[in-house]
C-alpha cells in the first residue's frame, strides 16, 4: 500500500504505479466519492470506451409483469 500526503492546498499526487494500473492520462477527469469514511477515485470513461463492457451478461432475468 502506498501513502500520499495532502498538501496545504489539499492536493495529492497519485502514485505512478496506481496511475499506470488504472490507465490514467494527464487531463483525464476522475470522480471523487466519499464512502464510509474514505475517498474513492473513479476514472471517468468516455461513452465510446464503455461500449461492449457488459458483453456476455445474462439478460434472462425475471421481470415484473408491468415492465417490458
Amino acid at each position: 500500500m502506498t501513502t500520499v500526503t495532502v498538501s496545504e492546498k489539499f492536493q495529492v499526487v497519485i502514485p505512478k504505479d496506481v496511475r499506470e494500473s488504472l490507465g490514467l492520462q494527464p487531463g483525464q477527469k476522475i470522480e471523487v466519492v466519499a464512502h464510509e469514511g474514505r475517498a474513492e477515485f473513479i476514472p471517468v470513461r468516455e461513452l465510446k470506451a464503455m461500449r461492449g463492457f457488459l458483453r456476455g451478461i445474462d439478460t434472462r432475468v425475471p421481470r415484473d409483469k408491468d415492465r417490458a
